[in-house]
């Protein structure tokens, strides 16, 4: 089929690649010339593992291309996804201006039937609102159906999500949209859930908002382990092992950033606001979440008495392993907060140190995890990525002035690392953590 991605940011990069990838003709589209003109010579704006590879593979095919072009690009596909930013605004709600301009351009270049699939995540009654937009701009009354097809992309494994995801969704108000969008995914083998555009809506916000959940009940059920002595790790695999719970955002620590889970947890609180419903649940998911980082950097402050002229190593900047996305991380309020009491800090992150010099232009920056170590007075673990997890201890603490170690993410089994020497803080294990 030939489809149109209007915005080539996360989301609209990977789903206009994949669906290159199992077959279909893609041309992804930016407004930004400067941008389009990178992605055509191969430079890819987003670390994201694989994405490059394949890009070019299906570069070369002939089966994706970029364009500044809005018009063209809609008037050669059948289908034509809307995949642009959606901010948060101060109060939380989302900007959907980026939605509108798209949709009345899109309603501006429509010559034949298309189907507009909304990609990007928008509050419940969104899709009301672009068909409006579309009909009241398609002079030449045009057909056109509008789709809701929310992503369930996580940084650090989008491929993978994209080509083996759990379900499709698709809320559509047509037989003919519906059977498109059949079509559309019919290589890829999972189950698709059809509903009405609301619903659809709804389950992307609703999806989200309940990991968040998850996670800011784990990290609060930590806070209790940590005051009585048990392991929060042990009670996690406990919990997890019940089917009607599962293992996954079961893992104590610092709580969630990134673009997602904060964005979409505020979101969903002012959609609910919205239409008469005061969400109390998730604005506690919310507190639970802030307050995590703030019992953290208490931690620190109890380990090293008075944090300033201590020299603190930092592994880990990106709000997840994988991911070179600093939105909403941990480590931000982290490292602010001890720039702000006079501790000199080297960081370390395999994949984020580009994006963190744009907002720690002050910060010392190792090349490797070992060189952030020398002389440290302590190491603060504030992201899981594996390198770390494989660290050689002894060589560890060799380095080191003092051998302490502070980690947010549990990266490690207590035991062995009082047994390896190292005054050893973590999250929900035992007294004090």
């Amino acid at each position: 089929m030939r489809v149109a991605i209007i915005g080539s940011g996360y989301v609209g990069l990977v789903t206009g690649t994949c669906l290159a990838e199992i077959g279909h003709n893609v041309i992804c589209v930016d407004n930004n010339t400067a941008k389009v003109e990178m992605l055509k010579k191969g430079k890819i704006p987003i670390y994201e593992p694989g994405l490059d590879v394949l890009i070019k593979k299906n570069v070369e095919a002939g089966r994706l291309g970029f364009s500044p072009d809005i018009k063209d690009s809609v008037r050669a596909a059948e289908v034509v996804f809307i995949a642009v930013g959606t901010p948060p605004k101060e109060d939380g709600s989302a900007d959907l201006s980026y939605v509108e301009n798209v949709a009345k351009q899109i309603a501006e270049s429509l010559d034949s039937y298309k189907v507009v699939v909304e990609k990007s995540t928008v509050p419940v009654e969104t899709g009301d609102k672009v068909r409006k937009t579309i009909k009241l701009y398609n002079k030449n009354n045009i057909p056109f159906d509008v789709v809701s097809n929310p992503e369930f992309l996580k940084e650090g494994s989008a491929i993978e999500d994209f080509m083996r995801p759990d379900r499709i969704v698709i809320g559509v108000e047509t037989k003919k949209a519906e059977k498109v969008m059949r079509e559309l995914y019919k290589p890829i083998p999972t189950q698709m859930i059809v509903t009405d555009i609301k619903s659809a809506e709804i389950i992307k916000h609703a999806s989200n908002s309940f990991l968040a959940t998850k996670i800011s009940f784990i990290n609060a059920v930590a806070n209790v382990c940590e005051k009585t002595g048990a392991d929060i790790k042990k009670v996690a695999e406990g919990m997890g092992s019940d089917s009607r719970i599962g293992p996954k955002f079961l893992s104590a620590g610092i709580g969630y950033g990134g673009s997602c889970f904060p964005k979409d947890v505020d979101a969903f609180v002012k959609i609910s606001e919205s239409v008469g419903y005061d969400f109390k649940l998730l604005k506690e998911v919310q507190a639970i979440n802030k307050a995590q980082r703030t019992h953290f950097i208490k931690k620190i402050h109890e380990s090293l008495w008075v944090p300033k002229d201590k020299k603190i190593a930092v592994w880990g900047l990106s709000f997840k392993p994988n991911t070179d996305d600093m939105r909403e991380a941990p480590s931000i309020d982290v490292i602010k907060h001890l720039q702000k009491e006079g501790a000199k800090i080297t960081a370390y992150c395999p994949g984020a140190m580009e994006k963190a010099r744009e907002i720690f232009s002050s910060l010392d920056y190792a090349n490797d995890k070992y060189e952030a170590l020398k002389d440290a007075d302590a190491l603060v673990i504030l992201t899981e990525w594996d390198e770390f997890k494989n660290a050689d201890l002894g060589h560890l603490k060799s380095l080191m002035r003092n051998p302490l170690i502070l980690d947010a993410r549990n990266l490690y089994e207590p035991e062995e690392m009082r047994k390896a020497g190292f005054e050893y803080r973590c999250i929900g294990r035992g007294s004090k953590g």
